[in-house]
């Protein structure tokens, strides 16, 4: 097994450290600060989406794009707008009426920094505000691009993918979930957003069908495993280590790859997965050693 980016692969720690610190500037350009009677709200969207974490997804953008050569500022606005949608879920996942949680990533989460309503404004503002980006011709002169990475994202966000994933998790607090409705509801809460990131880079290079294919089969087969690792750090790991309560799903009541398959099954069900994804990956050649390395990095990821 490979070992964690974090501790003993220089070259992915600095590549994820740098994209980053590119992710949060082009968030902070986009997103100014403002003295205007609403300001209230553009402070909690900047407090939800500038509160640290990995950036993973911004990061599969810009490794994905640069594949097919991508002028990078087109690429760090998709990153950008990915990282909107994927803040709005957690600050809507961390109200009561959903997960409950006061804590994300260390720090008080949105709806207890602030309030309930500015938390539910915060998180709609960034998801339309990420559909604004895409639709602009800084993302991309051509309508036709931008159009598809607007109806990729919706159909990754929306109630095929992402919400709809969120509410496969809602109701499994109340009923007991096959491996396979698990697999389902972890692969639109959580693939279908992580496959959008890979798609993106292909469709802002216009790249062949069978490269997209190959990205998207990476990413969801990436973005399962990413659960899978999720679900056993949620039983085994330090909460000050997390960010975050630990066994909240457990707490909650909810069906998860280790309450269905145990903790042992479950981390060779990741291996298996993360081997998978990088096979995908051999139809460029070698040119994605940072996306196989990041593959890697799931397995053994602290946090």
């Amino acid at each position: 097994m490979a070992p964690s980016p974090r501790e003993g692969n220089p070259e992915l720690k600095d590549a994820l450290d740098e994209n980053v610190q590119l992710v949060e500037r082009t968030v902070t350009r986009l997103l100014p600060e403002t003295d205007l009677a609403e300001a209230q709200l553009y402070d909690a969207m900047r407090y939800g989406i500038l509160a640290g974490g990995k950036r993973l997804r911004p990061f599969i953008v810009m490794q994905s794009a640069r594949l097919f050569n991508v002028d990078p500022a087109r690429a760090k606005r998709v990153a950008a707008a990915i990282e909107m949608v994927h803040s709005y879920s957690l600050i809507h996942d961390d109200l009561p009426a959903m997960d409950n949680a006061d804590m994300r990533r260390g720090k008080l989460s949105v709806h207890k920094a602030y309030d309930e309503a500015t938390a539910i404004l915060a998180g709609d503002a960034l998801l339309t505000m990420a559909f604004e980006i895409l639709a602009e011709s800084d993302t991309h002169e051509d309508p036709r691009v931008r159009c598809e990475l607007v109806a990729a994202m919706a159909a990754a966000a929306g109630p095929q993918g992402m919400v709809g994933g969120q509410m496969l998790d809602l109701i499994g607090e109340n009923e007991n979930f096959d491996l396979g409705t698990i697999s389902r509801m972890q692969r639109m809460k959580t693939g279908k957003l992580m496959a959008f990131a890979c798609e993106a880079g292909a469709i802002l290079g216009k790249a062949s069908e069978q490269q997209r294919k190959a990205l998207t089969s990476y990413a969801y087969d990436l973005g399962l495993a990413f659960q899978v690792t999720d679900d056993i750090l949620d039983v085994e790991s330090d909460p000050n280590t997390m960010g975050k309560p630990a066994n909240q799903d457990s707490q909650a009541g909810k069906s998860t790859f280790v309450s269905t398959m145990g903790k042992d099954q479950a981390r060779m069900r990741a291996e298996m997965l993360v081997a998978q994804a990088k096979r995908h990956l051999h139809i460029f050649e070698g040119r994605a050693v940072m996306l196989e390395l990041l593959a890697d990095y799931v397995l053994q990821r602290r946090a």
